[in-house]
């Protein structure tokens, strides 16, 4: 609407709130014209690009009025990130000035271009009044960064199931069988561990709790956290059990140089299933136990091996 100079208007509001979190605002804007070009511009005065990109609690929820791309009344129809920001974030790459991405997001997204040609990407869910510090000790070094990602991050909605169908092949990391983009538990540091001596006991009761051990070295040159887990499979069950599972993890401190033995307990719990009787069990079979700084994907950042629990079946207290 066009507003005259020294004339008064009428605007009413009708505000209704349907679920607590009340939020009622009334903000205005002059309409503003070519704002890629003006951020285009800015970006190429400046040394590095800060590409703060993301959603937010109005998008994200369930059962949710949401009319916008993507989004379907709290229901995720693509994991991208809107349109708009996917056209900002490869204006600023196109200026060829280093690009830092941070994501505000609650849920995963499919940053599938940002993976490939963003050479830093930094996620920090929904920060709070002290995020802006915190990502700033982030990206100046001043705070070496350790965090693991509590979701698995897909390629897209087409490696998934469709969402009205809520059997669990096929979705999170203990039942997903494709390459997902950043899977559960990945998270990288300023510094870099290796992992060796992994101890697993050669006799193992099935019926009382046993030590995995592993040794862990700040092979870089800062120091830092690590995250280390523990990631069991049951190889051959009788009912369908997960890929794997997380079964320890422990945050530890390294300075550079510096070695450490990380030690978890493993209960006859951890070891066992739901048979087809409806009975918690502990049968026997071959486990691989796998221990590093993220999911065992083949390479040497994980140190597995395996144990074999041998005799009958054994049935735990539920």
């Amino acid at each position: 609407m066009e507003l005259e100079a020294g004339k008064k208007y009428k605007i009413e509001v009708k505000y209704q709130n349907f679920y607590g979190d009340a939020i009622a605002q009334l903000l205005w804007a002059e309409p503003q014209e070519n704002i890629l070009d003006q951020a285009v511009q800015v970006a190429n005065q400046a040394d590095a690009v800060v590409l703060v990109l993301g959603l937010n609690e109005r998008l994200e929820g369930e059962e949710m009025k949401v009319e916008a791309d993507g989004f379907d009344g709290g229901d995720r129809t693509s994991l991208d990130l809107p349109s708009n920001q996917e056209e900002l974030m490869k204006a600023m790459a196109a200026t060829g000035k280093p690009v830092v991405l941070v994501l505000i997001n609650g849920s995963a997204l499919a940053v599938n271009w940002a993976n490939d040609n963003v050479p830093a990407i930094l996620t920090a869910g929904y920060p709070g009044q002290q995020g802006g510090n915190a990502i700033a000790d982030v990206l100046f070094g001043d705070y070496n960064p350790a965090g693991r990602l509590p979701v698995t991050y897909y390629k897209s909605v087409n490696q998934l199931p469709d969402f009205e169908n809520y059997d669990m092949k096929g979705r999170t990391y203990r039942y997903f069988d494709k390459k997902p983009l950043y899977p559960f538990g990945f998270g990288l540091s300023y510094t870099q561990f290796k992992y060796s001596n992994l101890q697993i006991p050669s006799n193992i009761n099935a019926k009382k709790d046993f030590e995995i051990s592993v040794d862990v070295t700040n092979t870089g040159n800062y120091d830092g956290d690590e995250v280390v887990e523990l990631y069991l499979k049951d190889e051959k069950a009788s009912t369908p059990r997960p890929i794997l599972q997380l079964e320890g993890f422990e945050r530890i401190n390294l300075k550079k140089g510096e070695s450490k033995t990380v030690r978890f307990k493993i209960t006859p719990r951890q070891l066992s299933l739901i048979n087809t009787k409806k009975q918690r069990v502990i049968e026997p079979g071959w486990f691989t136990v796998s221990v590093g700084g993220k999911q065992p994907d083949g390479s040497k950042d994980n140190q597995s091996g395996r144990f074999n629990i041998t005799g009958k079946t054994l049935q735990l207290e539920k």
